[in-house]
């Protein structure tokens, strides 16, 4: 059974076109019927997913190619989400390393490929994107080829099989020359490549779960690969505690019973009666089972490697909504709900903290990157829930002589060349150091700095303006260095509300002049919300429900016509990046606003001035 199995998993940088190559192996391997419409990135089932274009959760999926099955598992390629990508590795034997044949290895490229890398999987190269005009396969083989070399590889690893290949249009060649007839040669390869499990077929069951899912039917289900033996259903298994691997106690060991078991066919679950060593499979009926958890016989309670994830660099508080329209929208307005939630969110997402403060209204929780947190932020609202969300900051630690450390990045920078001055003028006063810098064949610089996390903290907005959209930017964590020192936060102020009313274009039309405006008219405000961006340091109380005053008095064309320009949408990602620390983001089901911490304009004054008297005393 094991020689007519393969496990590999698929890793990319994001929007190397990874999930739509996916889609092309499932229809060429017969998942789906003649007649059955399926949907492009048919993997990116989310509505997050496919809303934002890009995988946030991994997936398994399988094919059967000739007499082979080969277990396939998608990956996020954003290096937020590396904790996804991490745990899925240790359920498979090889990788596919989908690198884009014009922008080459980027960030998420290296940092997944170190993890496959380290673990001993079997890489197979697929430069993928041959068919644009500006692609460069032939250096981008070598740069690949560099990047393992930086990474250690093993010279079986070095060997690793390269395929050039077109996702969009499904095909695959061995000569960059040729164009491919399908993608029968990456299956091939796969096969030929890829080792297949290893593992006692006969010895007691023994699993590690990777990731888990729940259904309303049968409870928590625990999604991994049989490393030992066979389970059938009915099976009396034990849940092993996380802990280091090794004989566990009879006391500690947690009873269960499977009751359903579940393998992958194609993109469907499909309930089957046993399952052997190397297959990847969902064991339904294991009450309490978590990640990282071993699943093994009774009688053979011996606990695998837990999976270990990399800590988390950012967090930020959730805390109870407290502004004047509070519970107007939201199911799920109170304490205890928002707690159960942010609580069974660990349950799935492995690298995500959540801890308990001071305040008991106040929870911290802590993540990869703005981008993980705003996801959750975002899945949190559309169900319904209503919450209020701080000013990230940085995870500090302690040096091994006692020295404050904080958290680096690795941004990568691409622009055009006249562009240059104002994005190294901008990273320099955020503390950057330039690593490389390099021009790239079809035109824009690439540019590569080192620079502290909450450097990059409100910069993605500011480089789209300042490289007028045509600049990217893509940033992974990098290691844990000195404190860098202060850094500058934002240089404008804000326009705040200061009554609760309607806004009034005849209002917006004389402050926008003044100021970037977030609301449109005839939106409901509170005194203490933010309703613009002012051009100016410092804030400014205004009202936005001042009308025209009228009178019986009319002169020929003494009125004009009130002209507004569109009000900046804002996003959970803008809105992270925007605020200060004494601003805090209201997110409920049908909005998202921006506030100040206190809403009474004395009470900020006084808060103020005796921050900046503690900061000349300091």
């Amino acid at each position: 059974m094991t020689t007519q199995l393969r496990n590999v998993a698929i890793i990319a940088h994001v929007d190397h076109g990874k999930t739509t190559l996916v889609d092309h192996m499932l229809r060429q391997a017969g998942a789906f019927s003649a007649h059955e419409h399926v949907v492009e990135r048919v993997m990116d089932s989310n509505p997050l997913e496919r809303e934002r274009g890009i995988t946030i959760l991994s997936k398994n999926t399988a094919v059967l190619w000739g007499e082979t099955k080969i277990n396939i598992v998608d990956t996020p390629g954003h290096a937020d989400f590396g904790g996804e990508v991490e745990r899925v590795l240790r359920m498979v034997d090889g990788v596919l390393i989908l690198v884009d044949a014009a922008e080459g290895p980027m960030p998420q490229t290296r940092f997944v490929t170190r993890k496959a890398l380290d673990l001993g999987l079997t890489p197979v190269i697929v430069i993928n994107k041959v068919d644009r005009p500006d692609q460069r396969a032939e250096k981008v083989h070598d740069e690949v080829l560099e990047l393992f070399l930086e990474l250690d590889a093993t010279e079986s690893q070095l060997d690793a099989k390269f395929l050039y290949a077109s996702g969009r249009d499904g095909w695959a060649t061995l000569e960059l020359e040729d164009r491919g007839e399908g993608l029968a040669l990456l299956f091939e390869t796969i096969i030929g490549s890829v080792p297949p499990p290893s593992g006692d077929v006969e010895g007691p069951f023994q699993m590690l779960t990777s990731t888990l899912d729940y259904s309303s039917y049968v409870g928590r289900i625990a999604i991994g690969r049989i490393e030992r033996g066979s389970v059938t259903v009915g099976d009396r298994v034990v849940l092993l505690p996380l802990g280091d691997p090794g004989d566990v106690p009879q006391s500690e060991a947690i009873p269960a019973k499977v009751l359903k078991i579940y393998g992958f066919d194609g993109l469907k679950r499909v309930e089957v009666s046993s399952a052997g060593t190397g297959d990847i499979v969902a064991l339904a009926g294991l009450e309490g089972v978590e990640i990282g958890q071993t699943i093994t016989n009774p009688d053979h309670r011996e606990r695998l490697l837990g999976i270990a994830v990399e800590r988390p660099t950012l967090s930020v508080d959730f805390r109870v909504n407290d502004s004047p329209f509070a519970g107007r929208a939201g199911k799920y307005v109170t304490t205890r709900q928002l707690r159960e939630r942010l609580f069974r969110e660990l349950e799935r997402n492995v690298a995500l903290r959540v801890e308990d403060t001071e305040s008991p209204d106040t929870f911290s929780v802590s993540g990869r990157g703005e981008l993980h947190l705003t996801i959750l932020m975002e899945t949190m609202r559309r169900e319904g829930y209503e919450f209020s969300v701080s000013r990230p900051r940085v995870i500090l630690r302690e040096g091994p002589e006692g020295e404050t450390l904080e958290p680096y990045e690795e941004a990568v920078v691409e622009v055009p060349q006249e562009m240059v001055g104002v994005v190294m003028e901008k990273m320099g006063s955020r503390r950057a150091e330039l690593l490389a810098m390099r021009p790239t064949d079809q035109g824009p610089v690439r540019l590569e700095f080192k620079l502290p996390a909450r450097g990059l903290f409100g910069y993605r907005s500011e480089f789209l303006t300042d490289t007028h959209g045509e600049g990217q930017i893509h940033h992974r964590f990098l290691e844990y260095g000195p404190r860098a020192g202060h850094l500058q936060s934002r240089q404008r102020g804000v326009l705040v509300a200061d009554r609760l009313g309607l806004s009034v274009a005849f209002a917006l039309f004389n402050l926008q002049e003044r100021a970037v405006m977030f609301v449109a008219p005839g939106i409901e405000v509170y005194g203490g919300m933010i309703v613009g961006e002012h051009v100016r340091p410092g804030d400014l109380d205004v009202n936005v429900s001042k009308g025209k005053k009228l009178t019986n008095m009319r002169a020929a064309a003494s009125d004009e016509n009130v002209k507004l320009e569109t009000p900046r949408e804002l996003t959970l990602e803008l809105a992270l990046e925007f605020i200060n620390d004494d601003e805090l983001i209201e997110v409920t089901p049908d909005a998202i606003r921006l506030r100040k911490r206190l809403l009474d304009p004395n009470t900020r004054k006084k808060a103020m001035r005796l921050a900046a008297a503690e900061a000349r005393q300091n």
